[in-house]
């Protein structure tokens, strides 16, 4: 499998780039507008043709490029059905499984962040979104966020796949790439907390709002073409 982790430096963002070798066949995970060139440069490059854009989840800090790439390519394009962008083809639910080539992402439902969180598990890898995180997890203090479906969800999901299982998250802000599954569970220090101190924890993190909320939520619910929709 051909992959590429690339950055959006603005909002410190993981896109994925996964595609089968063979027939050419290709995804972006989390993909951003501002992106759309580099990503479109990068599969014409590489002979790659985008056959899905999956988020996961409705981002609160930057703009998707599921439409506009959908715009580009003919990609199909997905995110959670608990989400509420139905623009998006595809309305993703855990259990859901999607071929590239010879190869398959499963979607895991992995709530707290946001109500329609998502990972994506892909042979060795698991794309983790906002959900779990390097040493850490996304907050839970808005869009129908809840610490407890969070620490459920890391701890009874994503660490019950191999502790080999690379971790593949939707940020990071202090330049790591990339974990695993075994290294969160002896290392994450958030989650070593317990359920109940975790959920007091994250009840207490008091911090501002993304500063492109306003903007980013209202675009990503018609997959980061609000504006265009608006004109």
């Amino acid at each position: 499998m051909l992959f590429r982790q690339l950055f959006d430096e603005n909002t410190w963002t993981y896109t994925y780039l996964l595609a089968d070798k063979k027939s050419r066949e290709a995804v972006l995970i989390d993909p951003v507008l501002e992106q759309v060139d580099r990503d479109i440069s990068l599969l014409n490059e590489l002979g790659l043709t985008l056959k899905y854009t999956f988020d996961t989840h409705v981002h609160a800090d930057h703009v998707t490029a599921n439409g506009a790439l959908r715009e580009r390519t003919a990609c199909k394009t997905g995110v959670s059905a608990k989400g509420g962008a139905g623009c998006a083809d595809l309305q993703l639910q855990e259990g859901d499984q999607f071929s590239f080539g010879s190869h398959q992402i499963e979607v895991l439902g992995t709530p707290g962040h946001t109500e329609g969180c998502l990972s994506f598990i892909c042979s060795d890898k698991v794309f983790t979104g906002d959900s779990l995180l390097i040493r850490g997890c996304g907050r839970t203090d808005f869009q129908q966020g809840d610490a407890g479906m969070l620490f459920d969800g890391i701890t009874e999901k994503l660490y019950t796949l191999p502790d080999t299982m690379q971790v593949y998250p939707g940020h990071d802000y202090r330049g790591m790439t990339v974990s695993s599954i075994g290294e969160e569970k002896a290392h994450n220090p958030r989650i070593k907390l317990g359920r109940e101190d975790f959920i007091e924890f994250m009840n207490k993190l008091n911090l501002p709002h993304p500063k492109r909320i306003h903007e980013a939520v209202p675009a990503n619910l018609e997959c980061g073409q609000a504006k265009q929709a608006a004109a």
